[in-house]
Protein backbone atom coordinates (compact mmCIF):
# COMPACT_ATOMS: atom_id res chain seq x y z
CA UNK A 1 0.00 0.00 0.00
CA UNK A 2 1.20 3.29 -0.77
CA UNK A 3 2.77 5.92 2.13
CA UNK A 4 0.74 8.48 0.78
CA UNK A 5 -2.88 6.48 1.12
CA UNK A 6 -1.42 5.79 4.71
CA UNK A 7 -0.21 9.56 5.30
CA UNK A 8 -1.93 10.54 8.11
CA UNK A 9 -3.05 7.63 10.00
CA UNK A 10 0.09 7.40 12.34
CA UNK A 11 3.55 6.20 11.99
CA UNK A 12 4.77 4.13 8.59
CA UNK A 13 7.66 1.88 8.72
CA UNK A 14 8.27 -0.59 5.00
CA UNK A 15 10.08 -3.54 4.63
CA UNK A 16 12.97 -2.77 2.27
CA UNK A 17 14.57 -5.06 -0.63
CA UNK A 18 15.72 -8.09 -0.55
CA UNK A 19 12.48 -8.17 1.87
CA UNK A 20 9.61 -9.19 1.03
CA UNK A 21 6.44 -9.53 3.45
CA UNK A 22 2.68 -10.26 2.92
CA UNK A 23 0.16 -9.41 4.99
CA UNK A 24 -1.57 -12.77 5.23
CA UNK A 25 1.56 -14.04 6.28
CA UNK A 26 1.34 -12.15 9.40
CA UNK A 27 -1.05 -13.43 12.29
CA UNK A 28 -1.41 -11.38 15.30
CA UNK A 29 -2.36 -12.82 17.97
CA UNK A 30 -2.53 -10.25 20.91
CA UNK A 31 0.94 -8.63 21.59
CA UNK A 32 2.09 -11.32 19.78
CA UNK A 33 2.60 -11.66 15.94
CA UNK A 34 3.74 -14.90 13.97
CA UNK A 35 4.79 -14.41 10.49
CA UNK A 36 5.05 -17.05 7.42
CA UNK A 37 7.84 -17.68 5.61
CA UNK A 38 6.16 -18.40 2.52
CA UNK A 39 6.45 -18.11 -1.80
CA UNK A 40 5.70 -14.07 -0.34
CA UNK A 41 7.03 -13.75 2.33
CA UNK A 42 11.52 -14.45 3.06
CA UNK A 43 13.12 -14.82 6.24
CA UNK A 44 14.97 -10.96 5.18
CA UNK A 45 11.19 -9.85 5.19
CA UNK A 46 9.95 -11.24 7.96
CA UNK A 47 13.24 -10.18 10.07
CA UNK A 48 12.60 -6.60 9.32
CA UNK A 49 8.83 -7.05 10.58
CA UNK A 50 10.49 -8.49 13.61
CA UNK A 51 13.12 -5.87 14.10
CA UNK A 52 10.00 -3.25 13.97
CA UNK A 53 7.35 -4.94 16.16
CA UNK A 54 9.84 -4.81 19.11
CA UNK A 55 10.99 -1.62 18.81
CA UNK A 56 7.04 -1.33 19.39
CA UNK A 57 6.56 -3.65 22.24
CA UNK A 58 5.39 -7.00 20.28
CA UNK A 59 7.08 -10.56 19.93
CA UNK A 60 7.07 -12.41 16.78
CA UNK A 61 8.26 -16.03 16.34
CA UNK A 62 8.52 -17.43 12.55
CA UNK A 63 7.11 -20.32 11.03
CA UNK A 64 7.90 -22.14 7.68
CA UNK A 65 4.95 -22.00 5.49
CA UNK A 66 5.45 -25.86 3.87
CA UNK A 67 1.97 -25.98 1.91
CA UNK A 68 -0.49 -23.77 1.31
CA UNK A 69 -0.56 -20.32 -0.27
CA UNK A 70 -0.33 -18.15 3.15
CA UNK A 71 0.04 -18.25 6.88
CA UNK A 72 -3.36 -17.38 7.56
CA UNK A 73 -4.62 -20.34 4.74
CA UNK A 74 -4.30 -22.50 7.74
CA UNK A 75 -4.58 -20.69 10.47
CA UNK A 76 -6.87 -18.40 12.20
CA UNK A 77 -6.55 -15.79 15.48
CA UNK A 78 -10.27 -15.74 16.66
CA UNK A 79 -9.15 -13.60 20.22
CA UNK A 80 -9.89 -14.51 23.86
CA UNK A 81 -6.77 -16.84 23.59
CA UNK A 82 -8.47 -19.23 21.08
CA UNK A 83 -7.20 -20.31 17.56
CA UNK A 84 -8.20 -22.58 14.13
CA UNK A 85 -6.11 -24.08 12.76
CA UNK A 86 -5.66 -27.03 10.10
CA UNK A 87 -3.33 -29.88 11.71
CA UNK A 88 -0.07 -28.67 10.32
CA UNK A 89 -0.28 -25.01 12.37
CA UNK A 90 -2.02 -26.53 15.35
CA UNK A 91 1.14 -27.21 17.56
CA UNK A 92 1.78 -23.12 17.08
CA UNK A 93 -1.25 -22.33 19.44
CA UNK A 94 -2.06 -23.99 22.78
CA UNK A 95 -3.69 -26.93 21.84
CA UNK A 96 -6.03 -26.58 24.01
CA UNK A 97 -7.51 -23.51 23.04
CA UNK A 98 -7.18 -24.31 19.45
CA UNK A 99 -10.25 -26.25 16.96
CA UNK A 100 -8.20 -28.16 14.65
CA UNK A 101 -10.50 -28.70 11.49
CA UNK A 102 -11.43 -31.67 9.47
CA UNK A 103 -9.77 -32.20 6.26
CA UNK A 104 -12.98 -31.23 4.65
CA UNK A 105 -13.32 -28.10 6.13
CA UNK A 106 -9.49 -26.56 6.29
CA UNK A 107 -10.80 -23.18 4.23
CA UNK A 108 -13.23 -22.58 7.72
CA UNK A 109 -9.06 -21.62 9.00
CA UNK A 110 -8.94 -18.12 6.92
CA UNK A 111 -11.15 -16.12 9.38
CA UNK A 112 -11.21 -12.55 10.79
CA UNK A 113 -12.08 -10.90 13.27
CA UNK A 114 -14.10 -7.50 12.82
CA UNK A 115 -14.73 -5.86 16.46
CA UNK A 116 -17.44 -8.30 18.38
CA UNK A 117 -17.56 -10.30 15.28
CA UNK A 118 -16.03 -13.46 13.50
CA UNK A 119 -16.32 -13.49 9.60
CA UNK A 120 -16.33 -16.95 8.62
CA UNK A 121 -16.54 -18.53 5.02
CA UNK A 122 -20.17 -19.72 5.02
CA UNK A 123 -20.21 -23.78 4.04
CA UNK A 124 -18.19 -25.34 6.63
CA UNK A 125 -20.72 -26.23 9.72
CA UNK A 126 -18.70 -28.33 11.80
CA UNK A 127 -16.37 -25.47 12.10
CA UNK A 128 -19.47 -23.09 12.26
CA UNK A 129 -20.53 -25.21 15.36
CA UNK A 130 -17.20 -25.30 17.35
CA UNK A 131 -16.45 -21.68 16.99
CA UNK A 132 -20.27 -20.95 18.75
CA UNK A 133 -19.50 -22.89 21.04
CA UNK A 134 -17.00 -20.45 21.98
CA UNK A 135 -19.71 -18.09 22.51
CA UNK A 136 -18.55 -16.07 19.53
CA UNK A 137 -20.95 -13.67 17.20
CA UNK A 138 -20.61 -15.45 13.89
CA UNK A 139 -21.23 -13.85 10.49
CA UNK A 140 -21.09 -16.54 7.40
CA UNK A 141 -19.65 -14.66 4.08
CA UNK A 142 -20.42 -16.20 0.79
CA UNK A 143 -16.29 -17.21 -0.09
CA UNK A 144 -16.88 -19.65 -2.80
CA UNK A 145 -16.35 -17.48 -5.86
CA UNK A 146 -13.13 -16.25 -4.27
CA UNK A 147 -11.74 -20.25 -3.14
CA UNK A 148 -11.50 -20.70 -6.92
CA UNK A 149 -8.58 -18.52 -7.38
CA UNK A 150 -7.27 -19.75 -3.72
CA UNK A 151 -8.72 -16.18 -2.14
CA UNK A 152 -9.97 -16.02 1.23
CA UNK A 153 -11.46 -13.23 3.82
CA UNK A 154 -7.89 -11.76 5.09
CA UNK A 155 -6.49 -11.75 1.47
CA UNK A 156 -9.88 -9.46 0.79
CA UNK A 157 -9.43 -7.85 3.85
CA UNK A 158 -7.35 -4.12 5.20
CA UNK A 159 -7.53 -3.74 8.86
CA UNK A 160 -5.55 -1.04 10.20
Amino acid sequence: MSARVLAGSGPAESITVPGTLEGVDVLRAENHYFIGISERTNAEGASQLSTILSKHGFTSSVIRVEAGLHLKSDIGYLGNGNFISTPVFSPVAHPANTIVLDQDEYYAANCLRVNDFLLIPKGFPKSKMKIKELGYNIIELEMSEFRKMDGGLTCLSLLF
